[in-house]
């Protein structure tokens, strides 16, 4: 049997700051749109729970922009998304925004959204 190589990178907090965010969010009835919320800090996951559709969306650090792991609640099934989902910009100036696509967005939905930095 051969060999598995692994490539592990390993990442502690500076000083043990830890940073994690809770937002709740409802939309209404009307067509979804883009929503971009800033959480102060730049994340390493982002999870999206669609408390309404029971669906979650997993955005890991290192992921492409607008991808994420999405697992719907009512099958169990998972796949990996990557043309809605999560995008994180770490761009000077809108640094540590998350910005949730349209699609991730449904309309009239209650979510939870958490960051963990």
């Amino acid at each position: 049997m051969a060999n598995q190589v692994l490539t592990i990178n390993s990442q502690s907090n500076t000083d043990g700051v830890y940073n994690h965010a809770l937002i709740n969010v409802s939309t209404d009835a009307g067509t979804p749109i883009p929503q971009t919320f800033n959480v102060g800090f730049l994340p390493r996951i982002v999870r999206v729970y669609d408390l309404t559709g029971m669906i979650m969306d997993t955005w890991f650090e290192g992921m492409a922009a607008n991808s994420s792991v999405h697992q719907v609640g009512s099958t169990g099934v998972g796949t990996l998304g990557v043309t809605n989902g999560v995008t994180v910009n770490t761009t000077a100036g809108q640094w540590g925004s998350i910005t949730l696509d349209a699609v991730t967005m449904a309309a009239s939905s209650t979510f939870v959204i958490e960051a963990i930095g």
